[in-house]
């Protein structure tokens, strides 16, 4: 038997929940599905908001051929091959065949690459899905030839029509006595998965025997607790696992934090998510009490990049204890979120005339660059002169935090600046 979850998967657009800014009445996705005339794009949001459904209900209203890769499975030679299936199933005024690639994100350049072709002549209109952002992930020659839509997490209101769409129309679920009577803690360990909602469903339905299943929070959360590997590297359970493990490491608890890196890695984590998130904690919780930390988490990054699982572990634990175990400041990301909230409060203040570019001569006559002074013509390369707008001339930003790093640093600015630097 399938899935709760497949067999309730919707195979008309009436049928589909949320996205109502891109296929409700009226709307851009809607408008080209119904005229049976798309061209290809790439849909980005969050796991189980409808992107494949999405796909599938497209190509059943274009009654066209539907080819779908997977990017963690699928090579070069994939892509060519469905490529050229599709040349031969193109007929005269006939849709594009459909290529769905999910996880397109997980794609190589060689991979993306030999797409380009087939999407720029028309052989077949692309559909990638992808829970990452684009911009960052798809090379930019095929992402310039590819409509974006963005998906956004299922509301409360959507994820509860799909519960009672469940239990009153799945074959199986509709024979048993189901009352909803608390959804609280359904629709928070579901995150706005709609495909994790329903897992959870099956999960809580299953694990009763009586007549008469009454779902309530302290019976999801029991059901739930009971199943501590089932990890799912795309809900809810997959953001509290990380804020554990950044948690920790702020905290400075190796142990935790190579605990809740083994959990993640035991479910299945993407590795790269696992390092982005080490290299943000570098800079934002370690940051200039050991700088190196942001080296070292950069350099884990690159590792993973080169040897993925299952040998990633190993860099990505070392990366963990050395950030658990370092001293923490987050002096730089204070500062830059002072600096930001004071640029937003004093506006877009003048550059000081002595520190403006002066290219031509009317900037030179109109005293732009005057009187600069270059600190490495100075003893010790220094000098002291303002660098801040006229308002803000005395202004403090940046302040050192307890640790021997910083204390050099702050000993420095107090040699350098004297008065300016000495109310810390």
């Amino acid at each position: 038997m399938q899935p709760l979850a497949e067999r309730l998967r919707p195979k008309t657009l009436d049928e589909y929940i949320g996205q109502k800014h891109l296929v409700g009445q009226g709307a851009v996705l809607r408008k080209m599905i119904e005229a049976k005339r798309i061209s290809s794009f790439i849909l980005w949001g969050p796991p189980g908001v409808g992107k494949t459904t999405l796909a599938q209900i497209i190509a059943n209203k274009l009654e066209t051929p539907f080819y779908t890769l997977s990017a963690v499975t699928s090579g070069v030679k994939d892509v060519r091959d469905v490529i050229e299936r599709a040349k031969s199933n193109r007929f005269f005024s006939q849709n594009s065949p459909i290529l769905f690639i999910d996880e397109i994100h997980r794609f190589s350049k060689s991979q993306q690459d030999s797409l380009l072709g087939a999407v720029e002549q028309g052989t077949v209109t692309l559909i990638g899905a992808t829970t990452e952002n684009p911009s960052f992930e798809v090379i930019r020659p095929l992402l310039s030839r590819c409509q974006l839509y963005v998906l956004k997490p299922l509301e409360k209101n959507d994820l509860l029509e799909l519960l009672q769409r469940a239990i009153s129309t799945d074959i199986i679920l509709k024979e048993k006595n189901i009352e909803l009577k608390e959804t609280t803690a359904m629709l928070r360990y579901s995150g706005g998965d709609a495909r994790k909602l329903l897992n959870i469903l099956e999960l809580v339905v299953e694990s009763e025997n009586g007549t008469k299943v009454v779902i309530t929070d302290k019976l999801v959360s029991e059901r739930l607790q009971q199943n501590p590997l089932a990890y799912d590297k795309d809900g809810e359970m997959h953001y509290d696992i990380i804020s554990a493990f950044i948690k920790s490491i702020r905290g400075s608890d190796p142990d935790a934090a190579i605990y809740w890196l083994a959990r993640m890695v035991e479910g299945g984590e993407d590795p790269a998510f696992i390092a982005r998130r080490l290299v943000i904690s570098a800079a934002e919780d370690i940051g200039l009490a050991n700088p190196n930390a942001l080296l070292l988490a950069n350099a884990c990054f690159d590792t993973i990049m080169k040897v993925g699982w299952p040998e990633g572990r190993i860099p990505l634990a070392e990366a963990t204890i050395y950030l658990a175990t370092s001293p923490k400041s987050n002096s730089a990301y204070m500062a830059i979120n002072e600096a930001l909230d004071l640029v937003k409060r004093t506006g877009n203040l003048p550059v000081p005339l002595h520190l403006r570019n002066a290219p031509t001569k009317l900037m030179k006559q109109l005293g732009y660059g005057d009187n600069y002074q270059y600190a490495h013509d100075y003893p010790g390369n220094f000098v002291r002169q303002q660098y801040l707008p006229d308002d803000l001339k005395e202004q403090r930003i940046w302040k050192a935090q307890n640790n021997a790093a910083e204390a050099k640093h702050k000993e420095r600015m107090k040699q350098l600046w004297g008065e300016r630097f000495s109310d810390e």
